[in-house]
């Protein structure tokens, strides 16, 4: 009898081996195993990149960019239509186009001037009658910048009034400088004349108010954009890039993003809206912008005593405060400024075009790439640069999926957002309205807004997570003119940092603000997210951004003569954007890194330690939980990359990388207090919100410390100890 059993056990061993063999070397050669299961490990195809690079056509780009900018597209206009339908019409294409293309529609609030009846600012005297009328429009030098449809410069959201006042400079707009002003001269009833930077559009009218200015006026000193030149007879546009004397840059004058009148809700037709007169972020006096030239008749009149040096430009007077008003030698002497605008607020259907092409493997993870579609008059550079190089990158993929070459692991979502110019209104309107399907899906948000500046290098901010990726991506792609000079060798000639773990790299800023559509989701959603572009040698100028933005000068002559010739450079951003794009959607493990995340906190740390520890211990406050909480994420990002780098993921079951995958993912989702700022709308990352403070450190904590506000710092210290600590929990596998 125990002969039998042990005979019967020996055979069912062999055969147990024998079946495990037969499935080791069966499944390995694939005769047997269904064809998903080797998708389910593939990971990003390095020779499939490599085809990418070599498809993307700078021509390509050059001809998307002609069409995007025939006419002029300033959001909800007949001009933005057209773009709509020609970003529907490539999508859609039956050989190039995604999967799926569609537009949504929402019901915005907007602000306009009266076509009819312009804005204006005059010098006028005791008598009324008008000594001086500064341009209301800008001077053509090609036929496109004199269309019908060019919205002339005004303030949007600015509101409708008629002020006149005596005229006084202030600098910047900042609070301080009209402090430094209100303690030389009396302000009530005013008109500043104020220059852009140091302060937010709406800022300089916010700030204004409390100190009696009854409006505001606003130009871009050519010390500020142009190196100082001002004669468009030889100097300036169209003899080079910089801005010519009637160039005015237009722009949001709000301070919040997304539709102002449904916070935190989807614009649509039925959606609840607060009362106009209830917004806070706009501006509560008459605002205008002006051209440096006639900013120069006004300023070069100006009496009073000379502003302090930091305030002077390059016009060729001394900038005075104001006596208020004119010198008494001028001959605009005794007379006021006079003030007329007419803006008007509406509601207007605006639309986001959406694009897709679906995961093969998980397609329940998106990989979102986005840009604005409207512009304030051509756009060629903000935001059609973007747009054309987005538009060539669907293309390449687009024929990859149409012939069955290839399909993303992930889902790829193309996002050509409406009505950014008016405060970044499409992209928040589409992550309010899908705020719990993204934030629960979404890998990553890629931002290529103005995707050319200029032509020197790349430039580049995101998540601390996301560098890496970038890195990698730049490494692949040569730069204009070489087949041996990378994009990430000349990057970090141009911008480059000390990092403790790598040494001398390329510096990737941070998303601090909210300077494009990445706004609603990094801040509002916490999604890791990214922005590229192409930029300028800034110690070759002082240009705080490329001298056209904004105005009518922003054409397809500008780009192709001064900002890219033979568009090769936008050819590089699409290149590098498409590869990094390409690495988010098909690589097994997502392409971040924890531990470059507790470098940035390490840094931020260190910086708030330094600049406030002592005025924090003199009133009782301690750092030490937030020391720790620092320390802890260290650990569990050090953890995390050790585990990863002992697994063999490909051979392992597929759980084992979707939970290593969603750990990542999720990481910046740990950061979010949605109480931690009330009063910042949108804002909901403890470490990246924006902040008052010079000092890159914790935003909150930086604030309040600098009002000497005690208990908001220690509240600030809670909730940013509390955040780190629970993101460096999120990284570990299981709780204790």
């Amino acid at each position: 009898m125990l002969k039998k059993v042990l005979l019967f056990a020996f055979a069912g061993f062999a055969a147990l081996a024998v079946g495990i063999l037969i499935g080791h070397f069966g499944i390995g050669k694939g005769s047997s195993a269904p064809s998903w299961m080797s998708e389910l490990s593939r990971d990003v195809d390095e020779t499939f990149i490599q085809e990418f690079i070599a498809e993307v056509d700078n021509m390509k780009i050059q001809e998307n960019l002609r069409e995007l900018t025939r006419v002029p597209h300033m959001a909800t206009t007949a001009g933005d239509e057209a773009t709509v339908q020609y970003m529907l019409k490539r999508w859609r294409d039956k050989d190039t186009g995604l999967d799926a293309a569609w537009r949504e529609d929402y019901r915005i609030y907007l602000s306009f001037p009266d076509k009819d009846t312009p804005n204006t600012v005059s010098v006028v005297n005791t008598s009324g009658s008008v000594l001086y009328a500064a341009q209301d429009k800008e001077k053509a030098y090609l036929l496109k910048q004199d269309d019908p449809e060019v919205v002339q410069p005004y303030a949007a959201y600015g509101p409708a009034g008629h002020v006149e006042g005596k005229l006084v400079y202030a600098n910047q707009g900042k609070v301080s400088d009209y402090e430094t002003l209100n303690a030389t001269l009396s302000l009530n009833g005013t008109i500043a004349i104020v220059r852009y930077g140091g302060a937010g559009r709406a800022d300089k009218a916010i700030n204004a108010a409390p100190f009696g200015v009854v409006g505001v006026l606003v130009y871009t000193d050519p010390y500020d954009i142009n190196d100082g030149l001002m004669s468009d007879e030889n100097e300036t546009y169209p003899h080079s890039w910089y801005l010519p004397p009637s160039g005015v840059e237009r722009g949001s004058y709000k301070n919040d993003f997304g539709d102002p009148l449904t916070p935190y809700l989807a614009a649509k037709n039925g959606t609840y809206r607060i009362p106009v007169e209830d917004l806070t972020d706009v501006p509560p006096i008459p605002i205008q912008p002006i051209g440096f030239e006639d900013a120069r008749a006004l300023i070069c009149e100006l009496g009073g005593s000379a502003a302090p040096a930091g305030w002077q430009g390059s016009f060729p007077c001394t900038y005075n405060f104001g006596g208020p008003g004119f010198a008494g030698g001028s001959h605009f002497r005794d007379s006021d400024v006079k003030l007329d605008v007419y803006n008007r607020g509406e509601l207007r259907d605006s639309a986001n075009v959406m694009g897709v092409i679906r995961g093969s493997v998980e397609p329940d993870r998106y990989v979102i790439y986005g840009n604005h579609r409207d512009s304030w008059v051509h756009g060629a550079i903000d935001p059609s640069s973007g747009t054309a190089v987005m538009l060539e990158i669907t293309r390449v993929l687009g024929q990859k999926v149409k012939a069955g070459q290839w399909r993303p692991r992930r889902t790829l979502i193309f996002g050509s957002w409406g009505a950014e110019e008016f405060g970044l209104i499409g992209s928040t309107e589409y992550a309010e309205e899908y705020a719990s399907k993204l934030s629960q899906r979404t890998v990553a948000y890629m931002n290529v807004d103005i995707s050319v500046f200029a032509n020197a290098t790349l430039r580049a901010s995101g998540s601390p997570t996301v560098q890496n990726v970038i890195f990698t991506a730049s490494k692949q792609v040569n730069i204009p003119g070489s087949d041996s000079v990378s994009v990430y060798d000349n990057w970090i000639r141009y911008s480059n940092r000390t990092s403790t773990a790598y040494g001398n790299i390329p510096n990737v800023g941070y998303m601090t603000g909210a300077g494009s559509d990445y706004a609603s989701f990094v801040h509002y959603l916490g999604i890791t997210s990214l922005d590229l572009s192409y930029t300028y040698d800034r110690s070759k100028t002082r240009a705080r951004i490329y001298p056209a933005y904004h105005t009518a000068y922003d054409t397809f002559d500008y780009a192709s003569r001064y900002i890219d010739p033979g568009f090769t450079s936008h050819q590089t951003v699409a290149r590098t954007a498409g590869n990094v794009l390409l690495r988010l959607a098909d690589s097994l493990l997502l392409p971040f890194n924890c531990s470059d995340y507790a470098e940035t906190l390490e840094q931020y740390l260190a910086a708030a330690v330094d600049a406030f520890e002592a005025q924090l211990q003199a009133n009782g406050v301690s750092m030490e939980p937030l020391k720790e909480a620092v320390k802890s994420f260290r650990m569990a990002a050090t953890s995390l990359d050790q585990d990863i780098r002992a697994s063999d993921l490909a051979n392992e079951t597929p759980l084992r990388s979707r939970m290593i995958n969603d750990q990542l993912m999720l990481l910046d989702r740990a950061f979010l207090d949605p109480l931690a700022f009330p009063n910042k709308y949108g804002y909901r990352h403890v470490i990246w919100a924006s902040g008052s403070s010079g000092v890159p450190t914790f935003p909150g904590v930086a604030d309040a410390v600098e009002k000497e506000d005690w208990a908001q710092a220690h509240k600030h210290l809670s909730i940013v100890t509390q955040a780190i600590s629970g993101a460096a929990r999120t990284l570990a596998e299981t709780h204790r």
